[in-house]
């Protein structure tokens, strides 16, 4: 099993060399934040495939944490980045 694990972990991390292509070509700033969420979803699956193949709970609440934190970041890059036209409107 540990084997498989390293290998898909390795596989992930390919996946993120491909991210940073969009990253830093990406010709929106949504796009982007669509490849910083692909960073902050594959780091969750590489700890949590590194937590399986060691044993060790510990890895699995960083995951945990990780998820949050990718969460909270798209919810506020959305909030920053979309204003409602309507709001802009009553202030004038």
């Amino acid at each position: 099993m540990q084997p498989l694990c390293f290998s898909l972990a390795l596989f992930l991390l390919m996946n993120l060399c491909v991210g940073m292509w969009r990253v830093l070509r990406g010709p929106t700033p949504a796009d982007r934040m669509l490849a910083g969420q692909l960073f902050g979803t594959t780091a969750v699956a590489v700890l949590l495939l590194l937590a399986e193949a060691g044993g060790n709970d510990a890895v699995r609440d960083v995951a945990l944490l990780f998820a949050l934190l990718a969460a909270v970041t798209a919810v506020a890059f959305v909030r920053r980045a979309w204003r409602d036209p309507e709001a802009d409107h009553a202030t004038d």
